[in-house]
């Protein structure tokens, strides 16, 4: 933690501490008002915090340097107590307080409350400033992170989708053009549309609704995929693709089985009190590798990114039942709106 700077904040922060701490120190209520003999007094006890403050909290404290920071604050303290006794009582008290040292103890008690409360008023500023620092540093590491995860999906998605395009293309298949055309429709969102931490629920089902309609070209009538919207409220927002993955990779796992009965049901609604339920099941062959239906860089990858965006806010259950592979996730949207 570094303090040998001041910024404007805590340069007013600091002058007004000063004086209201003067005017407590100064204030007798039994003789109203201050003597301005009393603001020599302080400003003997603001030069030492000034000096604790700026010299001692950053050079010794902060790094953990304590025993060298205890001895230079009491060799300061000894010097304010040196001053007050040798100078200021001799000026302002050179019949009473002036003729004799009354002790380190005395001194201490008149000397302490004090500067103690101006440099306790700046330790506690420089950790709430830390803390500030921590809280934005952390958000920062958090969104590099998210960037970087949202970087990995594009390749994925493109890699899988073009092995699949090369394979029409090499039969020549009359279907090649069709899967170009709804390919780039669902790269333009994905490249130029999602680039928000948040896009509507109705932009990403649109999304969805269109690569839905690229993957059923792998299906090839093999099977039946059915996709259910139930109640959709427009105001709400979501972490852009979120849930494809879960559908990508549904039609991976179902398309690569081999099976001629393959079966996907995808059903998306969004609740009155902005809860999402996601349910995802796929057709699956028992004979192939459910193990790595689990692992693969796309759904750790969507799931790091729901316990970065959502966190205590979403539930994720992942399970096969039979020869069905189900996805069921749970997002709170209305946690996450600006």
């Amino acid at each position: 933690m570094s303090s040998s700077h001041i910024n404007l904040k805590e340069l007013i922060f600091q002058v007004l501490l000063n004086i209201t701490v003067f005017v407590f120190f100064g204030f007798d209520r039994r003789l109203p008002g201050i003597e301005s003999y009393q603001l020599f007094f302080f400003l003997n006890y603001a030069l030492a915090a000034l000096v604790i403050n700026y010299a001692l909290l950053p050079r010794y404290l902060y790094k953990n340097r304590y025993l060298e920071f205890v001895i230079y604050a009491l060799v300061i303290i000894g010097i304010v107590i040196f001053v007050e006794e040798a100078f200021l009582e001799q000026i302002f008290y050179p019949d009473t307080r002036g003729t004799k040292f009354l002790g380190v103890f005395y001194n201490l008690l008149s000397t302490m409350p004090t500067i103690t409360i101006l440099v306790g008023f700046k330790f506690a500023w420089d950790a709430l400033k830390k803390q500030q620092e921590v809280i934005e540093l952390r958000n920062t590491v958090k969104e590099s992170e998210l960037q970087f995860l949202k970087s990995q999906i594009n390749p994925h998605f493109l890699f899988n989708n073009m092995n699949n395009l090369y394979a029409y293309a090499v039969e020549q298949s009359p279907k090649t053009p069709e899967i170009i055309l709804e390919l780039s429709s669902v790269l333009r969102y994905m490249l130029y549309e999602c680039q928000a931490p948040f896009v509507s629920i109705t932009k990403e089902l649109e999304h969805i609704q269109n690569y839905i309609n690229l993957s059923e070209l792998h299906v090839e009538g093999r099977g039946e995929v059915t996709f259910k919207k139930g109640n959709i409220p427009s105001n709400y927002q979501i972490a852009p693709l979120i849930l494809s993955v879960f559908i990508e990779n549904a039609f991976k796992h179902s398309v690569s089985s081999q099976t001629k009965n393959i079966i996907i049901v995808i059903d998306v609604k969004v609740c009155d009190d902005g809860v999402l339920h996601f349910i995802c099941k796929n057709s699956f062959c028992e004979q192939s590798n459910t193990k790595s239906m689990d692992s693969g860089i796309g759904l750790e990858n969507v799931k790091k990114r729901l316990e970065l965006i959502y966190p205590k806010c979403h539930t994720l259950q992942i399970e096969t039942e039979h020869d069905q592979y189900i996805v069921d996730l749970t997002i709170n949207l209305s946690k996450t709106q600006g």
